[in-house]
Formats: C-alpha cells, structure tokens, sequence
C-alpha cells in the first residue's frame, strides 16, 4: 500500500452511498492517539494549527473532547479529595479581566502558567459595564467563560440582561441566551456544569450550556443578601456579604443547593470567618484574607471554621486589589494551586501542600484529624504595558 494510501481513510456515507475521502490526524497513528497529541496543543495558537490541515481544522474548532476529561464529583467545600478527575490531556490557563484606566473598556488577558506568556484575547462584547458590577463565571469543563449581565456605565443605573461566552476552542466570543431578569451586582458561579446568578433580593436563575436557556431558581427568602463574595463547591453557591462597618452584627450568608433547587442559611462559622476572596482548588475552599498580610486561609467544613494556611502571605509586590482563582484539580503529589492577581497583572502563584506534622500533633496522632497545609508562593510579573491594569476577576480554563 503507498504512503498516500496510508495517510487516508475511505469513509462510505450510509446515506446517499458516495465515498467521502477523510485525512487522518496524523498519518501512521490511530486516531485516538492522534487525538490524544492534539489535545496537548495549547490553545494560544489554535488559530495556527487549524490551518495544517481541514481534519486538524475541524478537530480544533468542533472536538467536544475537552469536557469529558473532568468527571465531576459531588465533594463537600472541605473534602479532602480532588473534585475532578484527571486534566492530563489539557493544561490550565489563567485569564485575567481587567479594565484600562483610559478607555475604561474591559479586556481579558489568558496567561500560560509554564512558559509565562500573555495573550490579549479578542474585545469583549459589550464590555462597557459599570466596573465590578457584572458577574463573571468559567466552566473548565467546557473551556468556556461567561461575563453576565452588569450595569451600564454613565451614571443610568440601567441593569442589562445580556450575556457573553469566550470559547478557548475558538479564541472567540459570541452571544448567549439573554437572562431573563436584568441583574447588576449579583453572585454567580458554576453549580454541577450549570451557571448560578442570585440578586441581593433572592431572585436567582440557572443557565444550562447544554440547551442554551435560562430557566428559573428558587427564591432565596429572608433578609436580602448584598454580594461581598461568593464562591461554588460541592455542588452548592455560596454567598456572603462579608463584614461592614461598624461591625455591629454579623454577616449574612446564604447557600443554594443545585440537587434540592434550595437555599439555606450559610453556617455560622463559614460566614463570619469569611474575610477576604475565595478561591476553589482541589475540592476545597480556600481565602485570600485582606487584612493583615494577606494570609491564605482553608474552610474546613466539619469543625465550622477557616484554618490559617502555613507559610507566608500573598508577597507584597503583588499589589491590591486582588482577586484570586484555583485550579480545579489536584497537581501532581496532592498539591493545589491558587492563583492572586494583583495590579498590573503581576500573579502570585500559590502551591498549597500538606504539612509536615508539628512535634505536638506527631506525638498525638490522630487527635487533631486536621491536615494541616502550608503555601509556597511564586511571582510571575505583568509586563510593563500593564501596569496601569485593574483586575477584577481571574478564571482557570483547561485548554
């Protein structure tokens, strides 16, 4: 057989029976091996290999192969367990939303973690929203990141109902289903493959990637709760409105449960412990405190209460404000990463790993049944064109 005939497969079109000639990925490999070298190619240059050939073309663009990497698993915000399953075949990036103290249009900024490198990604739709005020959600599972709704900058107040999906298969945006309530200021995050949008006054609605459509939540009930912070593990949303001065009572929280379709009050320890942002890595619940010297603290959800996190604090050459994302699988040995960007995109990279055991807790083993975590920090700087850069949300794709 030639070479040419090698590097082809006859594919009989059942239907109309004509022989529809189809280039292998690469030629000599089966095609889930072949698939398996594609999935590695980052997707910084996608845009590159797409036009090797059509097969690589229609590989890159339409390959739904990405998600099914990431099995999800129902574990608690303080499980000591990864939430997902194996990411080897994809590599995780971090995209940085910021907005230029010039034009005050928002961008997005998708850094590669091991080589370091920066991308400006295409303009966001409609990235005109008042600062903060818009909600921005990653599905890692899908390579997909959604910015929602938000307020019309001008001083009109005006809540909008629209919404925007970047796709890392793509590089590109595209509309999405508008919501069905204008919202501004809200919580959002992803609740078992699904997006999660509750306003301070409990109205809440869900958008489902698969069927393009919003549909609506429970209400929360009780006393309205302004969004501080708020973060998705376990299958559930949680939301604080974190501490306000004068301090004179605790914060208000809530949690709504995707499998029940509920909301119940957040637990006394989780809420008023909650001082800083939060990020998800490996299952568990991790924040960044905003006092102090930036201290990473993990919920532990048995004992009710955020543990100190050994090692340093964020390094203070990463500047506030600050705004944190996690990995959402474990690294290799066990570990989980977090990520700070602070301004002018300068990134803190944290590695959070197991402790070795304090003298105390090796003479007692067992007594305390904590695992006891410490951070090593590592600081990727922005370039210099950043510097005047604002962070306002930080997601991690698999791409």
């Amino acid at each position: 057989m030639s070479s040419s005939s090698m590097s082809k497969q006859q594919v009989l079109d059942a239907g109309d029976g004509a022989g529809e000639e189809v280039m292998e990925l690469i030629p000599g490999l089966p095609e889930e091996v072949a698939e398996k070298c594609l999935l590695h190619l980052p997707f910084l240059y996608h845009r590159l290999f797409r036009t090797v050939s059509s097969t690589w073309n229609r590989f890159l663009t339409d390959a739904p192969a990405k998600p099914l990497l990431f099995p999800p698993a129902a574990v608690g915000p303080g499980a000591g367990t990864a939430a997902t399953g194996s990411v080897s075949f994809s590599l995780p990036f971090l995209f940085a939303f910021a907005f230029d103290p010039v034009s005050r249009r928002l961008q997005c900024q998708a850094l590669d973690p091991f080589s370091r490198k920066w991308l400006l990604l295409p303009p966001v739709p409609g990235g005109s929203a008042a600062a903060g005020s818009f909600a921005v959600v990653g599905l890692p599972r899908r390579g997909e990141i959604y910015v929602i709704g938000g307020v019309e900058e001008g001083g009109s107040d005006k809540a909008v109902t629209s919404v925007a999906v970047y796709s890392a298969a793509r590089n590109g945006w595209e509309e999405a289903a508008s919501m069905l309530t204008p919202r501004g200021y809200m919580a959002a995050g992803e609740v078992g493959g699904r997006v999660v949008v509750a306003g301070e006054d409990g109205e809440a609605e869900v958008f489902d990637p698969e069927a393009g459509r919003w549909s609506p939540a429970a209400p929360r009930r009780g006393a309205a709760v302004a969004r501080y912070d708020a973060a998705a593990a376990g299958g559930k949303l949680y939301v604080t409105e974190g501490w306000a001065w004068p301090f004179e009572r605790a914060p208000h929280g809530a949690v709504y449960d995707a499998a029940a379709d509920s909301w119940c009050e957040m637990a006394r320890g989780m809420r008023e412990g909650w001082t800083g942002s939060c990020a998800v890595a490996g299952g568990r619940m991790y924040i960044v405190a905003e006092y102090g010297e930036w201290r990473l603290k993990r919920y532990d959800d048995a004992r009710d209460e955020w543990r100190m996190v050994a090692g340093t604090g964020v390094p203070p050459e990463v500047r506030r404000p600050h705004v944190v994302a996690g990995e959402v699988g474990e690294v290799a040995g066990g570990r989980r990463r977090i990520y700070v960007v602070g301004a002018g995109l300068d990134v803190a990279v944290g590695t959070v790993s197991a402790a070795a055991p304090t003298a105390a807790a090796a003479a007692a083993p067992g007594v305390l049944g904590v695992e006891e975590e410490v951070v090593e920090w590592e600081v990727v700087k922005g370039p210099a064109e950043f510097a005047g850069l604002a962070p306002c949300n930080a997601q991690v794709l698999y791409a």
